[in-house]
């Protein structure tokens, strides 16, 4: 959520500097993650000033050139040669220091120096208002009708000060801060000063033209609606003050009347929609359900199917709009409305929020509907909506409020013990103060005794339910830093202190793979149902889904990294970055009946080419070897060696392999799928790598076994081996390990070769065998025998031919 410094200030009186306010409201619980400054215009006329021409004549030299004194505010008159054709002795204007940086409507920006211009000083300059970018005429000189002091800041004058941008976030329990309101209220119960509500006493009903009626046929779903009409107003752009306003805050000006029940919005934290009143057939606004499946269009041109819960605003015919969450296309405000309807309502947080879940929708008004509203502020925000749009657009209140409000929402009453309040708060606090605290964030207390009291909570408070709930909220006030910790403070407990340190091996693996050209990422753990339905035969557990997700593409949480991981690829290939290798440490989640499964994996990704193109060498697509090797330089780190293999699942991997310890998986590995890569619009080769990274932090072993460096050399034989295409590489390893255990240290494929002459289903490897004894000097007698006894067995248990 983000709060205008400056709209804050009119709400409260603040000297403290934006950081400062940040501060407190971070110790209040609403935690400040930034503060921006947000300029007007460029520069924000930073050393710009109000200044007086006190002589004014013709240079010497130059026809069009006048020699001036200026005071601005400095210690003595300024000497500026100026060139405008209205400069004249007697005239406020605008002077811009020696040092400041102008930014002009067009054209670079340029600072003010010192200068001799035709032989004469010149201190500073006299500004026109396309020299300091606040419009575009360059006839002359800007005159000021102005009493302001000579030196006074220009941004004072034209009302151009630096606004800040504070971000706040916003837990969900917090509604009742979801606006400027809200935030000072909090300010008002830390600093004790009060909030300055916006007066209301100019309101008043001119006629009674434009008289419609309300019909709520759901008084659940629409506890509190109010609304009035105004006529003869002009829909244009918004004034300057109201747009930067909503600019401070992220929002872009629409046209005067919507910008007003945006900044109501904002202001006061209640929602507010303007209709255009043509479209109100029937003179009657009626707020009801409507059938299922019955076609809406939206105000983002786009058509919804409605469900038989959405609480809908209707006219006496059709739907206008989808109440508490989004306007229809048709009954907006545009510029050639005249006449509006203005509603401020109160709808039930459910309602809401089952609708803009169905809808995928999330907007400002169902942020704050869905958490629950002040039933008591609809007639307060229309007033001042009300007043707002006749500032801005005209028009007169053409009729008397309407406010149905059949079942009104009384205070919420929390019996509250002094004992409990000392001894979660961990002190005393003085009974005035708990009473001043609470009844400044407008909770009453009642019923006071030497025991406790009952606490009065009013209905906005949606989050104060329990003693808990108040307590926390003395607390929050009070300052947890206010909280001495005890001389006598101590913990005792006992806790193993394992060799292995996850997180120094997280960084020691991250380390490694950045080394190797990977870049990490961080990806969210909710995903598309879609995903985990292309694979679910695949899947070993089921869907964790969410009861309140944030939208229907959001709604589970992952049951594998590969789709995160395949996001972030897309979201770097559309912007032309071709060539990528990403990793990432993340969590699955899935659940086997009542019971929640959670594991941490670490996938790698590769795509492209295995490095960008370069004059010094060619450039090479990425291959499954490429995976592979990287693969394997995260096992060796680990000191972890599988010990069985067997092929990837095909539903997931047009090839690959699946690495195991123990007949366990540890690491899976290939190339993904095509049909699963286009999930996500991706169209070219990705290889995935997906490691169990708690079973790998088990199999990892700290222990550092070091042996005597052999002093006999080490002999390398080769074999050429014909083989079935069904036999693999690993049968061969484990043959040849099994049958010569003492000698044997390596062995390596260096060609595989497949053609017609070798006969149908056949393939050749080309082999190279490493041995070596600790003890001696290898001769040719042993190595002969060694050889002769692996030949065997390949031949006997591989059917192999051995090619000589």
């Amino acid at each position: 959520m983000k709060i205008s410094y400056q709209w804050l200030n009119q709400l409260i009186t603040l000297p403290e500097a934006p950081e400062e306010v940040g501060k407190i409201l971070t110790g209040t619980g609403l935690e400040v993650e930034g503060i921006s400054r947000i300029e007007t215009i460029p520069g924000g006329l930073e050393g710009v000033v109000i200044g007086e021409v006190l002589t004014c004549e013709k240079h010497p030299d130059a026809d069009k050139l006048s020699l001036t004194t200026v005071d601005a505010g400095q210690e003595a008159p300024l000497s500026i040669v100026c060139g405008a054709p209205n400069v004249r002795a007697g005239q406020k204007v605008v002077v811009a220091l020696v040092g400041a940086t102008l930014h002009p409507t067009s054209g670079e920006s340029f600072v003010i120096k010192k200068a001799k211009i035709r032989g004469a000083a010149s201190e500073g300059m006299i500004c026109a208002e396309d020299e300091i970018g606040l419009g575009t005429s360059h006839a002359g000189v800007m005159v000021l009708d102005t009493d302001l002091p000579n030196g006074t800041p220009a941004v004072k004058y034209f009302g151009l000060e630096a606004d800040y941008q504070i971000e706040i976030g916003l837990t969900p329990n917090r509604a009742d801060a979801a606006s400027h309101l809200g935030v000072a209220r909090d300010l008002k119960a830390v600093l004790n000063r009060p909030v300055q509500w916006p007066s209301l006493e100019a309101f008043r009903v001119d006629n009674r033209n434009l008289p419609i009626g309300v019909v709520v046929e759901n008084p659940e779903a629409a506890p509190r609606y109010t609304g009035l009409t105004i006529d003869g107003l002009t829909v244009g752009e918004s004034p300057d003050w109201l747009k930067r306003r909503l600019r401070a805050i992220g929002l872009n000006p629409i046209n005067n009347v919507v910008d007003v029940t945006n900044y109501v919005l904002h202001e006061l934290g209640q929602p507010l929609h303007a209709f255009d009143a043509d479209w109100i057939t029937g003179e009657t606004v009626v707020v009801r359900t409507v059938a299922e499946g019955t076609p809406f269009v939206t105000l983002d041109g786009v058509e919804r199917k409605l469900a038989a819960t959405d609480l809908m605003i209707c006219n006496a015919e059709e739907p206008m709009c989808i109440g508490g969450v989004f306007g229809g296309a048709s009954s907006g405000v545009t510029r050639q409305t005249t006449r509006i309807f203005l509603e401020s309502a109160c709808f039930n947080p459910a309602w809401i929020r089952r609708t803009a879940q169905h809808h995928g929708l999330k907007t400002d008004a169902s942020f704050r509907f869905e958490r629950g509203t002040d039933p008591n502020l609809p007639v307060v925000a229309l007033k001042r909506a009300a007043l707002l749009i006749q500032e801005v657009a005209g028009g007169t209140v053409s009729s008397d409020i309407v406010d149905l409000y059949p079942d009104p929402i009384g205070d919420r009453s929390v019996p509250v013990r002094y004992k409990n309040v000392d001894r979660l708060i961990g002190i005393r606090i003085e009974r005035a103060e708990i009473t001043r605290i609470l009844e400044s964030l407008d909770i009453r207390v009642s019923d006071a005794t030497d025991d406790g009291f009952t606490a009065l909570v009013p209905p906005y408070r949606v989050d104060v339910e329990r003693e808990a709930d108040v307590i926390e909220e003395i607390l929050r006030i009070y300052g947890l830093d206010n909280v001495p910790l005890s001389d006598h403070l101590a913990s005792d407990f006992l806790s193993e202190f394992p060799e292995t340190d996850p997180d120094r091996l997280q960084e020691r693996v991250s380390q490694l793979l950045a080394a190797g050209g990977f870049f990490e990422t961080l990806t969210n753990s909710l995903t598309r149902p879609a995903y985990h339905e292309a694979i679910r035969p695949t899947l070993p557990n089921a869907d964790v889904q969410l009861l309140n997700p944030l939208s229907e593409e959001l709604s589970v949480m992952r049951q594998t990294l590969l789709f995160s991981g395949l996001e972030t690829l897309v979201y770097n290939l559309n912007r032309r970055q071709k060539d990528l290798k990403i990793f990432e440490f993340g969590k699955s989640y899935g659940r086997q009946g009542e019971r929640f499964i959670e594991r941490r994996h670490l996938g790698l990704w590769m795509t492209g080419n295995v490095q960008s193109e370069s004059w010094f060498g060619k450039s090479e697509p990425v291959t499954y070897h490429d995976l592979a090797g990287a693969v394997q330089r995260i096992l060796t780190s680990m000191r972890v060696k599988p010990t069985e293999s067997q092929p990837a699942d095909p539903a997931l991997f047009q090839y690959g392999l699946i690495l195991s310890v123990n007949k366990k998986p540890v690491v899976t590995l290939g190339l993904v799928r095509r049909n699963l890569a286009r999930l996500v619009e991706l169209k070219q080769p990705v290889f995935f790598a997906d490691f169990d990274w708690q079973y790998l932090l088990r199999l990892y072993n700290g222990k550092v076994e070091f042996a005597e460096v052999p002093r006999f050399p080490e002999v390398r034989r080769d074999l050429s081996l014909v083989l079935d295409r069904t036999v693999s590489y690993e049968q061969i390893s484990r043959l040849a390990y099994q049958t010569e255990r003492k000698l044997l240290r390596d062995l390596n494929v260096f060609d595989v070769y497949e053609g017609e002459n070798l006969g149908a289903g056949k393939k050749s490897y080309s082999v190279s065998f490493t041995l070596q004894d600790p003890g001696q000097t290898l001769n040719d007698t042993v190595i002969d025998k060694t050889m002769n006894r692996l030949m065997s067995a390949f031949e006997r248990e591989l059917g192999a031919v051995i090619r000589k």
